[in-house]
């Protein structure tokens, strides 16, 4: 039977083989889960994404959110379905027990999410938002906050937003102009726009928790003088019943290329004087409580657009094995020979590869990530739980950004395999395209998350994460030079990781020189390279992983799987690669042109 949405037993391979998940089910937090609820836990969430949510998918898009004197509907078939959602707690697997989730081990939640984000993202983005909102509160808010919002957030009573973006501070949130001015009774009057706010306003819960950055009057301007506040759609009285109706409403919705299911909301604060909002932590503390959300957000982002490009590789390889179009080359002289499946054509195949090697190189780097991310939190030992902590933190920048690039070009490359048939809404590709192109600009732009690379990640501890991150690859590519087949590629591997080395220091040591403008035009190129050196790591640690696999007798149906992963490596290292090599020689040429082109010669005027 075809796989839709993603291959089961590719995310299998990555979480118990790959990754040998088994060994964080030994942490205390995970006692009550062991590998069979782990895989029952994906099954289901597996059958309730293909079966019930899959099905909303393009009926939703076409549809839309709907906008009417400050109220916002969502496509009705999304309401059975997010109820599904909340009612099977699958909107908060990940969030630890006593916040009211389900404490699912990182690994299995990432899985679930990945089947659930390809299945339909803006359905499942309103029943989980409020995740993000809740943690915040548990980290920063007083007990009365913690009581009165965390379970009913995390449970899906309650929605949850992230109100920062402003029509003149976007990128540059210093330059917000919402205000806070403080009440006697310790509350604060917020007056203020706020635009591109997903889940803003819609009619799947009855109340809207809304965090919100604003400057308190008299704080310096600038990041430095920012706070966040937490601003109910209705009050929240001390019984858990709602209030009165708080003065921020909701003043229209975007209407944008793909995501047609999420609202993307523009939002007035106190357009009547009366828009209440509570302080979330210490004054001034905005940004550095807002950043912990983001991280959060970033890694988010990064898991749609996997989801999106695995969906769209699937539906893409499924279509080429029953697609049939033209005769095989080796019988193209031949009129009379039969048509084949264009799964047979070269080119095709080339890039139905070229495809796989993406999909299976970002799900094993975002699964590491996710295992990183477990083992910061739960190791024993500050120093492990530190080089964890410092490798998610390094590498945040490429899940975010890398990821969302390299997974639109995979759905765009979905739609070549279908032709003129991807082209239109008869089919989902180009859904997938239009809905993923989002995923790099959302949380930050690219060159918002080169500048991060080069300008912060890049120095940790003077060097040393990064340092310790190549060290990571190299610890693979001698694994693999031990084993049969795979040494050429090994070599290759560490060519590339060698230069990348060189690279990122004769960057590093321009962006903190006279030429550090002409540095920070060469940040993206590099984020890239980084991006296709991690790929190459992911593929080449698959591919040892498998031919171990091989050698100790692989069962027969488990031989083809795992003599793709060689394949697969094989194929990117050989192929993608160079082109890395191309990329780094590009940017220790260090061209000075788009700093030094005067800004009438770009043309236009």
């Amino acid at each position: 039977m075809a796989q839709l949405i993603a291959d089961r037993r590719d995310i299998d391979f990555v979480i118990w083989e790959q990754l040998n998940g088994e060994e964080l089910l030994k942490f205390d937090e995970y006692s009550d889960f062991n590998k069979k609820t782990c895989d029952m836990i994906l099954t289901e969430a597996r059958k309730l994404a293909i079966n019930e949510i899959l099905p909303t998918l393009q009926e939703s898009d076409e549809i839309g959110v709907t906008f009417d004197n400050g109220k916002v509907k969502v496509p009705e078939n999304l309401h059975r379905t997010h109820k599904l959602l909340l009612e099977g707690e699958w909107g908060n697997l990940s969030v630890p027990a006593e916040m009211g989730g389900q404490g699912t081990p990182g690994l299995v939640a990432t899985a679930a999410v990945e089947y659930f984000m390809g299945a339909n993202w803006a359905l499942y983005a309103y029943a989980a938002m409020g995740n993000g909102t809740a943690d915040m509160i548990v980290q920063y808010g007083t007990d009365e906050q913690k009581e009165k919002y965390v379970k009913r957030l995390v449970s899906g009573e309650l929605g949850g937003t992230m109100l920062l973006t402003e029509a003149n501070a976007g990128t540059d949130v210093g330059a917000l102009t919402t205000t806070a001015v403080k009440n006697d009774d310790g509350t604060y009057t917020l007056l203020g726009n706020k635009i591109f706010i997903t889940n803003g306003e819609h009619d799947l819960c009855d109340n809207i928790i809304h965090p919100v950055l604003a400057r308190i009057e008299g704080d310096p301007a600038g990041t430095k003088g920012i706070s966040i506040f937490i601003v109910p759609k209705y009050f929240v009285n001390d019984d858990g019943s709602f209030g009165e109706r708080n003065d921020i409403v909701c003043t229209g919705t975007e209407e944008k290329m793909g995501i047609h299911a999420s609202a993307t909301c523009s939002m007035a604060l106190g357009s009547k004087g009366k828009c209440i909002g509570y302080l979330l932590g210490e004054e001034r503390a905005g940004m550095k409580i807002m950043f912990n959300m983001m991280n959060g957000a970033r890694m988010g982002t990064g898991l749609q657009a996997l989801a999106y490009a695995s969906s769209a590789y699937m539906l893409a390889v499924n279509y080429a094995r029953e697609r049939v179009q033209s005769r095989d080359l080796a019988d193209f002289a031949n009129p009379a020979a039969p048509s084949v499946t264009i799964i047979n054509h070269p080119d095709v195949r080339r890039n139905l590869l070229w495809m796989k090697s993406y999909v299976d190189g970002m799900r094993s780097f975002f699964y590491y990530m996710a295992s990183c991310r477990t083992k910061a939190l739960l190791f024993e030992s500050e120093e492990d739980r530190g080089k964890n902590n410092d490798m998610f933190e390094l590498l945040t920048p490429l899940i975010k950004d890398y990821l969302s690039v390299h997974g639109h070009e995979v759905c765009i490359q979905a739609i070549q395999v279908y032709g003129g048939a991807g082209y239109c809404k008869d089919f989902p590709v180009e859904q997938y395209a239009r809905d993923c192109k989002i995923t790099s600009i959302f949380e930050g732009t690219s060159g918002i998350q080169a500048m991060d690379l080069l300008g912060r990640k890049l120095g940790m501890k003077k060097g040393q994460v990064f340092i310790n991150f190549l060290t990571e690859i190299h610890k693979t590519i001698a694994n693999a030079k031990e084993i049969d087949g795979l040494s050429k590629p090994a070599e290759k591997l560490e060519t590339a990781v060698n230069r990348l080395g060189e690279i990122a220091m004769h960057l590093g040591k321009n962006a903190m020189s006279l030429q550090f403008k002409t540095a920070f035009a060469h940040s993206l190129p590099f984020l890239e390279t980084v991006g296709d050196v991690i790929m190459g790591w992911m593929l080449l640690w698959r591919a040892a992983t498998a031919s171990v696999k091989l050698e100790n007798g692989a069962k027969k149906k488990d031989t083809v799987f795992y003599q793709g992963q060689i394949k697969t490596a094989e194929f990117f290292i050989n192929t993608l690669i160079p082109v890395t090599l191309g990329k780094l020689d590009a940017i220790q040429g260090f061209s000075s042109a788009a700093i030094e082109i005067d800004d009438a010669a770009f043309g236009g005027l």
